[in-house]
């Protein structure tokens, strides 16, 4: 599952028990993040802030699924495969597209996504790949499709801290929970 040994739940803090308790409850199981990183707690605390406060978000111009596409696109061009399979599960889930992750993940700029998504994408994997040459021009093309200032930070700040993630999981070899493949791939049964 991962180059460090998980933490037993039970003997984790109070704050981060609960936490991820929650987590399970709403999916059903714990993804491995939770656990792998809560072998350091103040970091885990700082890392799901971080995270809470730009992909739970309510007053932007992003939806869920743009944020998870976001995630989706870049994680890949960071090859990173824990974040490119558990973020495409919830990327077709929110999306509604069975297919969209695998595009997004393997070639966005064929993928069954809006031109405004497209236009976000070219940004986010502008910054991700070559953030010291971001121009006005970038500015200009998602304005040009609705995107406001603070639109193109969450963008940014989205794919810099997915980065981060990406780089934390790779080099502990971190490896997707199983649920997460079919998630989103195949109708609910009732």
């Amino acid at each position: 599952m991962s180059r460090y040994p998980f933490p037993e739940l039970q003997d984790l803090p109070q704050d981060i028990q609960e936490k991820i308790l929650a987590v399970q409850e709403k999916a059903g199981f714990v993804s491995n993040v939770f656990l792998a990183l809560a072998r350091r707690p103040a970091e885990w605390r700082a890392f799901f802030a971080y995270h809470d406060a730009l992909m739970l978000k309510e007053d932007s111009g992003l939806s869920k699924g743009d944020r998870e596409m976001i995630v989706t696109a870049t994680s890949a061009a960071n090859r990173c495969l824990y974040c490119v399979v558990a973020h495409g599960a919830i990327l077709r889930i929110y999306e509604k597209k069975p297919l969209v992750a695998d595009q997004v993940a393997v070639n966005y700029r064929k993928a069954d996504i809006s031109p405004r998504q497209r236009a976000m994408l070219d940004f986010a994997m502008k910054v991700c790949l070559q953030s010291a040459e971001i121009a006005e021009a970038d500015f200009a093309a998602l304005h040009a499709h609705g995107f406001s200032d603070e639109d193109i930070w969450d963008i940014a700040a989205i794919t810099a801290f997915f980065g981060l993630s990406n780089r934390m999981a790779s080099f502990s070899d971190m490896m997707p929970n199983p649920e997460f493949y079919l998630m989103g791939r195949v109708p609910k049964s009732r």
